[in-house]
């Protein structure tokens, strides 16, 4: 009896160690959804079809930057606006220390409603807002200085992470022919130039040059250095100009 009660626990312990303890340093982590419904209202179906999405993309990217915070709170609206030119999703990250906060507004002006947005670019959309969480290039609390130069190189990681990753090409983020100078004019920049004038709407009618330019930025800089997206996002973006020779 006592021979088998060893055997046992032997067993038990393999388990543990083979299954167990394997778990233990696994990073983990908790989302928590909100639903603002003041205007428009999800159906059932779309808040299954987000909540699905977003929990599968944070298992992935948890894996690929284990720096994600371990709870994440995600807050999600309905928008009256056509925003299709970025496949009708968008959003912004508004902190990640100790936990993170992600907004997501989900068009309803698509050809297919909501959840044709959902479908068309979710997954993209919390690559790239999850990407700014691992790295800490978030609206309350930034790790990061001023300068559009930063910004462009932070956003320019999350376009490419978000389109790598998901497969998904969005127009918005492509960059124009004569992108190279629209990046010479960024880095000719003031520290405190205006953030919208530069990363959304241009008075000449240009939208999101800094995102586009970081988009190239970062493309230039992997190619050169041969580095991955998650090589680059190790480092500063000081670091990441230099490799793409700015």
């Amino acid at each position: 009896m006592k021979h088998t009660y060893q055997i046992l626990i032997a067993f038990f312990i393999g388990i543990f160690f083979t299954f167990g303890a394997n778990d233990l340093g696994k990073p983990k982590g908790q989302i928590t959804f909100e639903y603002k419904e003041e205007n428009f209202a999800f159906s059932k179906s779309d808040k299954k079809l987000i909540e699905r999405k977003i929990k599968k993309a944070e298992k992935k990217i948890r894996k690929l930057m284990p720096s994600l915070p371990e709870k994440i709170e995600v807050i999600i609206t309905i928008m009256d606006r056509d925003i299709n030119i970025v496949g009708g999703t968008t959003g912004r990250t508004q902190k990640h220390d100790p936990e993170g906060q992600v907004y997501v507004y989900i068009s309803n002006m698509h050809p297919e409603g909501v959840q044709g947005s959902i479908e068309a670019s979710l997954d993209y959309l919390i690559y790239h807002e999850f990407h700014h969480l691992a790295r800490g290039w978030a609206m309350e609390d930034n790790k990061y200085g001023p300068g559009i130069s930063t910004a462009m190189v932070n956003e320019g990681l999350a376009v490419v992470f978000a389109e790598d990753y998901t497969r998904t090409v969005l127009e918005g983020n492509a960059f124009p022919q004569d992108v190279e100078s629209w990046v010479e004019e960024v880095m000719e920049l003031p520290q405190d130039a205006n953030y919208n004038t530069w990363m959304n709407m241009h008075p000449d009618g240009r939208l999101g040059i800094g995102y586009k330019c970081g988009h190239y930025v970062i493309r230039k800089a992997m190619k050169k250095s041969n580095k991955s997206v998650l090589e680059l996002s190790e480092m500063t973006p000081v670091e990441i100009l230099e490799l793409a020779g700015y």
